[in-house]
């Protein structure tokens, strides 16, 4: 294919969720595309649709129809949080089985980062309603991870909603709220809240790596993608931005073309320039 000569991954995202799809632009390496459907539910509750995303997801999937992905990326958490565990291993077994591609979803994937980190004791900055924290609480316990802390972020009233309404400077302040002492590593919850700022902000938090469900969740898919090990060694260039800084920085408004360039890149054009 033209544009994902090594690999193209369908993904999988949430009925009204903004961040997804520009997250991920900036995420994926050169060589990698996506294609994009969205889960949809007329359910009338949070927690309803958020199964429904889950359980129908191979109905979600037909959207690609035969588009030659390699790769599905399930890109919502809340989700797999309300499901548990073991319910959502059980879907993504079948649909591995049946479609013959890795599924990766978004809890999976920082599950992985985390044991690639040797990470037990963990912090998480929420931007849910407390109903749904508890549950992300539980779902990570039952993975095996102790929840030392938590940190909330503040909610917008009266917007389309709220969690997707949030930006990068509400993200960040809720990550410099959690204390990260004793922390072996910092999870910044769902798919909807932005995340890429804070954690080129803070790379490492008290000496605690940052991580986002994003971050994971297009790490772990590039790896499946790509044949590659998704270990420490591998996810080492996206935890701070190394691999991904210079294409979130030309997305900024007033970019210039040097802003497009890794930092040590970037150096060296300057030192080219003005010798």
């Amino acid at each position: 294919m033209e544009y994902a000569p090594r690999g193209l991954l369908g993904v999988l995202t949430p009925q009204a969720n903004t961040t997804v799809e520009p997250e991920l632009h900036v995420l994926l390496p050169p060589g990698v595309a996506m294609i994009n459907a969205r889960l949809t539910s007329p359910k009338a509750t949070i927690v309803e649709r958020l199964l429904d995303y889950l359980r129908d997801l191979e109905g979600a999937a037909t959207q690609f129809a035969n588009a030659p992905v390699g790769a599905l990326a399930f890109a919502c958490t809340g989700a797999s949080y309300y499901a548990g565990p073991s319910e959502e291993a059980a879907i993504v077994a079948r649909m591995e089985a049946a479609r013959g591609v890795p599924v990766i979803t978004a809890g999976q994937a920082v599950r992985d980062a985390l044991h690639a980190l040797s990470a037990r004791r963990i912090g998480l900055v929420s931007p849910y309603p407390d109903d749904l924290t508890r549950a992300g609480i539980a779902y990570w316990q039952a993975l095996g991870f102790e929840v030392a802390r938590v940190s909330g972020s503040a909610l917008k009233d009266g917007v389309f909603h709220p969690i997707y309404a949030m930006d990068g400077l509400g993200a960040t302040a809720a990550l410099e709220d959690l204390d990260p002492d004793g922390l072996d590593a910092i999870v910044m919850l769902g798919t909807g809240m932005p995340t890429l700022r804070p954690i080129l902000k803070h790379g490492r938090l008290g000496g605690a790596p940052v991580l986002s469900c994003m971050l994971a969740l297009a790490w772990r898919s590039v790896e499946a993608l790509t044949q590659g090990q998704a270990d420490a060694r591998s996810l080492e260039g996206w935890l701070g931005g190394a691999d991904w800084r210079g294409r979130w920085a030309a997305r900024q408004p007033g970019a210039t073309p040097s802003d497009a360039l890794a930092p040590d890149a970037s150096a060296r054009a300057a030192a080219a320039t003005h010798p």
